[in-house]
């Protein structure tokens, strides 16, 4: 989720109903150092909260220091990612590759915790790969480190994002007997149905969502009525995307700039309006417009052609 869960998507993610969110995840060793762009993602605001700053490393010191930076702008928790897949993260052993040294990653959540005020949470896979499968051990070992959560996602570092999650594993956790934190599941919430039927299969006490949020915010709003109604509402209508591409864009280029601010929401436009009929070239137009009238013209296009279409859940 880097360079999309920035204050902008979280500003509509919360619009929409999300109770808990993160940061982008921030390198250790860029926070310490006082890299720009590190440094950049501690901006977080009152609107937000609860939130996490999220964080990820290999190296004790350089964890432990950053923690210490990143709860000086006060966030709810601090979140050690030891889940993130990307191979040039996992290859130098840290997000999912610290799976692959767990005394490393039991120490550095130790002294984290240790030496923080904030709670501590954890962000995690079921293993490296199908021959490690060791989350239950893991998970164990972590709550005896002191980390108030653990969030599981249902897949394996190698597996990255292919396949289908496997929540056994996730469910087995939440029901050891000796596991007293909460246990989040995560992992193909695409779908009010599918994040009850995670609820009622294995009793996790929340789930995480993530990419099934990029384009589809309103899914917050969505999961939340159909676990208290029962009741699957419709799809937003055309104009209820285009006012909220507008308004992410707005955001967006409050935080990071014009030109930053359109490339980052390139991503975005390109998702709000999946699925509509014969759409490649406004599509193409809206990803790579640099201007921000003819933005706004491709913006009213869409609104006056696709008025009267209705999506499908």
């Amino acid at each position: 989720m880097e360079d999309l869960t920035d204050p902008s998507f979280r500003y509509i993610c919360k619009m929409y109903g999300a109770d808990m969110m993160y940061t982008e995840f921030i390198s250790s060793d860029g926070l310490i150092r006082d890299g720009k762009k590190s440094v950049k993602k501690l901006d977080i605001f009152d609107y937000e909260r609860p939130i996490g700053i999220q964080l990820y490393g290999h190296i004790p010191d350089s964890m432990v220091e950053a923690a210490r930076i990143a709860g000086k702008a006060n966030p709810e928790l601090i979140d050690l990612n030891f889940g993130c897949p990307v191979r040039k993260i996992a290859r130098r052993g840290a997000g999912a590759g610290m799976m692959r040294d767990i005394p490393l990653m039991v120490e550095i959540t130790r002294r984290v915790v240790e030496s923080s005020s904030l709670p501590v949470t954890v962000k995690t896979r079921l293993g490296w790969d199908e021959s490690s499968k060791n989350i239950p051990e893991i998970a164990l070992m972590l709550q005896d480190a002191g980390i108030q959560a653990i969030t599981i996602h249902g897949r394996t570092g190698v597996q990255m994002y292919k396949g289908q999650a496997d929540w056994t594993l996730i469910g087995e956790v939440k029901n050891h007997p000796e596991i007293t934190i909460p246990v989040i599941g995560n992992g193909d919430i695409y779908h009010p149905v599918k994040a009850k039927e995670m609820f009622d299969r294995y009793g996790v006490d929340a789930v995480m969502i993530g990419r099934a949020a990029i384009g589809r915010p309103w899914i917050f709003r969505d999961v939340k009525h159909y676990l208290k109604t029962g009741k699957i509402l419709p799809p937003p209508s055309v104009k209820e995307r285009v006012d909220l591409a507008r308004l992410h864009q707005k955001k967006s280029l409050e935080h990071k700039g014009e030109i930053r601010g359109l490339y980052e929401m390139r991503r975005h436009f390109s998702n709000y309006f999946k699925g509509l009929p014969d759409f490649k070239q406004l599509r193409l137009r809206l990803v790579t417009s640099t201007d921000l009238e003819e933005i706004d013209r491709i913006l009213d296009t869409i609104l006056e052609r696709y008025r009267d279409y209705n999506w499908v859940n």
